[in-house]
C-alpha cells in the first residue's frame, strides 16, 4: 500500500509545494510549527484544495487536477485524527465507535468492532460518555472510530500534542500497535522529536512549505540540521532486543548489532524487540578503551562520517552496521585526530536512555 502526494498551494504569503511517497506502517510528518504540516494533511484529506496536484492510495486516485479528478471528503475513505479527540459529548462510546461505520454507508461488523475495541484497550468504556473519560482515553476512541470506517488511509494530525505526559505514555503503546496491526498507511503530523523516532518508519521533514529531506527514521533523525538542538538533538536509532533484567539494580539489558546496552528498568519481557533512541549529545567519544568510567555502555566502531554543524562536529559511528551519532566541538574533534575510518569506542551513560522514548521497532518495509 503507497500514498503518493505532489501538491502546490499557494495562500497570502505562504507557498506550499511537496511531494512525497509513503508505503506501509507509519510515515511522520516532521518540521517546526507552521512549515505546512497540517495544510498536507488537509490537502489530503479533501479539506483544502491545492492550486495544482496529485493525490493517490494504493492505486485510488483521489486528486488529480490536470483529470479534473477531485473525489469530496466523504468518498475518499480517510480517517482522521485530530489533536482534540471530536467526539459526539451526547453518544456514548459504543455509539461513537459506530458513527464512522453509519457515516461511510458501511454495515456494521461485531467482530471486527470487537478486534478494534481490544486492540486499543477501550472494551471497559464502551458504555460511558466521552465527558467521564480521559484525553487518552478519548483519543483511543477517536482512532477506533477512525478505523472502524474501514479507511484506506488513516491521517493523525498531532494526536498526542494536547495531552501531558502521562497520557501520551498511556498512548503511545495504542498506536505502536496499530502502526503495526491494521494494515493501513498512516501519515503522522508532529513537531516531537521523542514521538517521531518511537514511531516512524518514514519521516517527511518540511521546512517552510518545502520538503527538506525524506527517508528512513534512523537516518533522518541523525542530521543535525534536520533536528534543530534548541528544540530537541539529533540521534541514533538502535533496534535491541530484551536480553535480561537486573531487578535489584533497576536495570535491562539489550542487545542488538551495535553490541549490548545497558538501560533503566524496562517493564518488557525477554525477547521483545525495542528501538532505542540515543542523543547525540549523550554520546562520547573515545580513542582507546576506555577505563575508569562510571558509564557502563561502551560500544566499538569506526567513524563513517565527521559533518561539520557551526562550530561543532557530529560524529557519525558505525558499530556493526548500526550507527550512532556523536555531537562534539570542533576542538574536540581536532585534538582527538578523528578522521573517517578510524577505530573508536562510543560511551553512553545509562541515564541518559530514557526508557519512555523506548516502543517496539515498526515493521519492516
Amino acid at each position: 500500500m503507497t500514498v503518493e502526494v505532489d501538491v502546490t498551494l499557494r495562500r497570502g504569503s505562504f507557498a506550499l509545494a511537496a511531494a512525497f511517497t509513503a508505503g506501509a506502517g507509519l510515515t511522520a510528518l516532521f518540521g517546526r510549527s507552521g512549515s505546512g504540516k497540517t495544510t498536507l494533511i488537509d490537502l489530503i484529506a479533501g479539506l483544502a484544495q491545492p492550486d495544482r496536484g496529485r493525490i493517490t492510495v494504493s492505486g485510488q486516485t483521489l486528486l488529480d487536477t490536470e483529470r479534473r479528478i477531485r473525489l469530496p471528503v466523504h468518498r475518499r475513505r480517510i480517517g482522521l485524527v485530530f489533536q482534540d479527540a471530536r467526539l459526539f459529548p451526547h453518544l456514548s462510546v459504543r455509539r461513537n465507535l459506530g458513527y464512522g461505520r453509519f457515516f461511510s454507508g458501511l454495515r456494521a461488523e461485531a467482530g471486527e468492532q470487537a478486534g478494534v475495541v481490544e486492540m486499543l484497550g477501550i472494551g471497559h468504556l464502551l458504555d460511558r460518555q466521552p465527558a467521564g473519560l480521559s484525553g487518552g482515553e478519548r483519543q483511543r476512541v477517536a482512532i477506533g472510530r477512525a478505523l472502524l470506517a474501514k479507511p484506506r488511509l488513516l491521517l493523525m494530525d498531532e494526536p498526542l500534542a494536547a495531552l501531558d505526559e502521562a497520557r501520551k505514555a498511556e498512548i503511545l503503546p495504542h498506536i505502536e500497535r496499530l502502526r503495526d496491526a491494521a494494515g493501513i498507511p498512516i501519515v503522522y503530523v508532529s513537531h516531537a522529536v521523542a514521538e517521531v523516532a518511537r514511531l516512524a518508519n518514514t519521516i517527511v521533514v518540511l521546512d517552510a512549505g518545502r520538503v527538506a529531506a525524506a527517508g528512513p527514521a534512523e537516518a533522518i533523525l541523525r542530521r543535525a540540521d534536520l533536528v534543530p538542538v534548541h528544540e530537541a538533538e539529533a540521534g541514533a536509532l538502535l533496534e535491541m532486543v530484551v536480553a535480561g533484567h537486573d531487578r535489584d539494580a533497576g536495570l535491562t539489558r539489550l542487545e542488538g548489532p551495535a553490541g549490548h546496552l545497558v538501560v533503566p528498568g524496562l517493564a518488557r519481557a525477554e525477547g521483545s524487540p525495542v528501538r532505542v533512541r540515543v542523543p547525540a549529545r549523550d554520546v562520547l567519544v573515545a580513542t582507546e578503551v576506555p577505563v575508569g568510567l562510571s558509564a557502563r555502555n561502551v560500544l566499538a566502531g569506526r567513524i563513517a562520517d565527521l559533518i561539520p554543524v557551526g562550530t561543532a562536529v557530529m560524529v557519525e559511528i558505525n558499530c556493526n552496521g548500526a550507527v550512532l551519532a556523536a555531537r562534539l566541538t570542533g576542538a574536540s574533534a581536532r585534538d582527538l585526530g578523528l578522521a573517517v575510518g578510524r577505530p573508536v569506542y562510543a560511551v553512553i551513560k545509562s541515564v541518559a536512555l530514557d526508557p519512555a522514548g523506548m516502543g517496539r521497532p515498526p515493521i519492516e518495509i
